[in-house]
């Protein structure tokens, strides 16, 4: 198997997984997805609001308003497994609930977003991820 490429911000090109590697990618964000909601409600977080709760980190996206420079910047705070970890982490150390339900949700957020194919955003433009280019070129 071959990776495929695929345009990177500067213009060259850069591999990007093949599509066995993507699938991978994919079941552990299922798994990742799973394990932050049963930790979400194990710890006493309402599931009714899990469903609004995940959508929010997406709010993020505000920053393309900027430009997509900007747009990835904010967009890829808040879509990677170091930010949601760190803070379910201090929310553990701390012993503060809502602290620890937000990184559990951050967590479950990324994990649902790599399931659904969505990867950390280039600086390219919105639809061009590290997991590769989503939605169809223009």
């Amino acid at each position: 198997m071959t990776a495929t490429t695929m345009p990177a911000a500067t213009g060259e090109l850069t591999q990007m997984a093949p599509p066995s590697t993507r699938a991978w990618l994919r079941i552990e964000g299922v798994a990742v997805f799973v394990a932050g909601l049963a930790l979400f409600v194990s710890l006493g977080g309402p599931w009714f609001l899990a469903i609004p709760l995940l959508l929010v980190p997406d709010a993020s996206a505000i920053g393309y308003l900027r430009g997509p420079r900007v747009g990835a910047a904010v967009y890829n705070l808040f879509h990677n497994w170091a930010i949601g970890l760190v803070v379910l982490g201090v929310g553990i150390w701390s012993g503060v609930g809502a602290i620890t339900l937000a990184g559990t949700i951050l967590v479950a957020h990324v994990g649902m977003d790599r399931a659904a194919g969505y990867g950390l955003k280039l600086p390219s433009s919105f639809q061009d991820t590290h997991l590769g280019r989503i939605g169809k070129r223009r």
